[in-house]
């Protein structure tokens, strides 16, 4: 291992959508050594259920207690997005100070909401994410004492082995060089958004694919203002990001 503490039985990743997350899961399938969860929050959320190895929930309280007896079994990893408020996981200080290991990803928001409306250009507001990650990450850090791993979505882009081998270190795993390339495939993970992930699926590895064809969210009369509201929680998070 690359800390000598105990190795976390649950790592979760929070993300801002369209931050890069998908790869970082794809990274973690990769491994080997995790079993790997799909966005199970904003599966809970927007359909009223998720599936944790086989296992139903479908409410807050109970996904959690699944993803815990799950741990149990292996070690497991998830990551989910925060275009909705999880109250369930914020009210749950067990989950955020010992039962699991929080991670936040994050990617400028004039590229993420660009990417966001490309896909969906009935987005609202709140599903940009960074105030309810922002408070997540506040939460995680009112709990432990300390402030949790935070990295950029460019930066892991352009050192990927250099920002996940600090992830490694930041969690007490130990750092798998051959898991920074895959096979690109779809995956059942995924499935139920797959057309969120069509990228992530035409990948092998972290490399930013290229759009030229996104709107320009600063001149835009609705997208602007989401620009100005999450920016704010965005630099605060930026700030405290891992290094290259």
């Amino acid at each position: 291992m690359s800390d000598p503490r105990q190795s976390p039985r649950i790592v979760a990743l929070w993300s801002a959508p369209r931050s890069r997350s998908t790869a970082f899961f794809r990274m973690m399938s990769e491994r080997g050594d995790f079993a790997t969860t799909h966005e199970p929050f904003s599966y809970l959320a927007e359909f009223g259920f998720t599936d944790v190895d086989g296992v139903r929930a479908t409410d807050e309280k109970q996904l959690l207690a699944v993803l815990r007896e799950s741990a149990e079994e292996r070690p497991l990893f998830f990551k989910d997005t925060t275009d909705e408020r999880y109250p369930g996981v914020l009210a749950d200080e067990e989950f955020l100070a010992r039962d699991a290991r929080h991670v936040f990803l994050i990617r400028h928001p004039r590229e993420t909401i660009a990417s966001y409306y490309a896909i969906n250009a009935e987005v609202k507001s709140h599903q940009i994410g960074f105030e309810a990650q922002h408070e997540l990450f506040e939460a995680v850090r009112r709990r432990t004492g300390e402030p949790p791993m935070v990295i950029d979505a460019d930066d892991l882009m352009a050192d990927p082995e250099g920002i996940v081998r600090a992830f490694c270190a930041d969690t007490g795993i130990d750092y798998r060089p051959e898991a920074l390339t895959w096979q690109p495939q779809s995956r059942s993970e995924w499935q139920p958004s797959e057309r969120w992930h069509r990228d992530a699926s035409a990948s092998s590895g972290f490399q930013a694919p290229k759009k030229n064809d996104y709107a320009d969210v600063e001149a835009h009369p609705v997208l602007s203002g989401y620009l100005a509201h999450h920016l704010p929680f965005f630099s605060e998070l930026h700030a405290r990001r891992v290094r290259p």
